[in-house]
């Protein structure tokens, strides 16, 4: 069932959209900085934005801020090819959200301005309007579970995505600034995780769900037999293990000369995805979506950076090949 549902190439995303600023040219320091280069960001706007580029369709649910910053994320979406018939406009004293990062490895700084967040607006009347049918993968990363109404959206998203038989995509994606408590956090952030049918975290994550980073191998490999059909335990530059089927397989990385840290995770999960989409067996998939993050990590921007189908064909014939896991 997974497998056809992914088929479909088409994705409803649940997160939220944002604003970057970097310094230009690349390597400035924010302090430094004259001339700052804008563009989209924001994980599910990403991930939306690198699954189309890889010819999949994607809906973004999220709310954003009724003034300049959100509309320039709308006309963003659109340039994009993102579905934005989910997204909403919230007045008041709610704004999208900002991220300040530096296009640099040595002593990076990304400075996240998150009060009165927009996404969170989004609640679950939003999620009822929504015709789930029309799917057939619902996608979502952990910071969607933060705050309240979105918190409680999230999961009546879930409850849909089951009632209409669609997979749950889930990033674990934890972002301490996002939460009021670390307790909080595990403990929403593991509901989550026991509904989900795929679920992409890195070591840390899954160390943090578990109660401790030595715990997090055992809670990924747990969910896999008991809920999840597939989970990815990401490493950094040591790979990754997939647990599917009753199996592990440790996949590696594609070495680059990174210029950034940022925007990895949006494009493994886009590449991932998009691959299986395409029928392409697990493994190759992982790996794929592993270029990807490369591809992003080794340019300026997120969104802009995440690879089309032509730009992954073209890294991967460039380059020498994964790491041995």
């Amino acid at each position: 069932m997974l497998r056809d549902a992914l088929a479909t190439g088409n994705f409803l995303v649940i997160g939220r959209v944002g604003m970057d600023f970097y310094a230009d040219p690349p390597g400035t320091r924010t302090r430094d900085a004259t001339t700052m280069h804008v563009s989209m960001g924001g994980s599910a706007a990403n991930t939306a934005a690198g699954l189309v580029k890889l010819g999949c369709k994607a809906a973004l649910v999220t709310a954003v801020s009724d003034d300049a910053v959100g509309w320039y994320c709308e006309g963003q979406l659109d340039h994009y090819g993102i579905d934005r018939a989910h997204v909403k406009r919230v007045r008041g004293e709610y704004r999208t959200s900002l991220a300040v990062y530096e296009t640099r490895i040595e002593e990076h700084q990304s400075v996240i301005y998150r009060n009165n967040a927009a996404d969170f607006q989004m609640d679950v009347a939003d999620i009822e309007a929504i015709d789930f049918t029309a799917y057939g993968a619902v996608l979502t990363a952990g910071t969607v579970f933060a705050a309240e109404p979105s918190r409680s959206a999230a999961f009546r998203a879930f409850e849909k995505a089951k009632a209409a038989r669609l997979p749950i995509l889930f990033d674990i994606d934890y972002r301490p600034y996002s939460w009021p408590s670390a307790e909080e956090a595990a403990d929403v952030l593991t509901r989550a995780g026991d509904m989900a049918d795929v679920i992409v975290g890195n070591d840390e994550e899954f160390g943090f769900m578990a109660g401790h980073i030595d715990k997090g191998l055992a809670k990924a490999r747990a969910l896999a037999e008991t809920s999840a059909q597939i989970v990815i335990y990401k490493m950094g530059p040591e790979g990754a293990i997939t647990f599917a089927e009753g199996a592990e397989t440790r996949t590696g990385i594609y070495p680059v000369e990174a210029v950034k840290p940022t925007g990895a995770g949006d494009s493994f999960m886009a590449g991932l995805l998009a691959s299986l989409a395409k029928g392409r067996p697990l493994k190759e998939a992982v790996l794929r979506g592993s270029a990807c993050a490369s591809h992003v990590v080794a340019r300026p921007g997120c969104a802009p950076a995440m690879p089309d189908t032509d730009q992954l064909a073209a890294f991967l014939a460039a380059h020498p090949g994964p790491t041995e896991a």
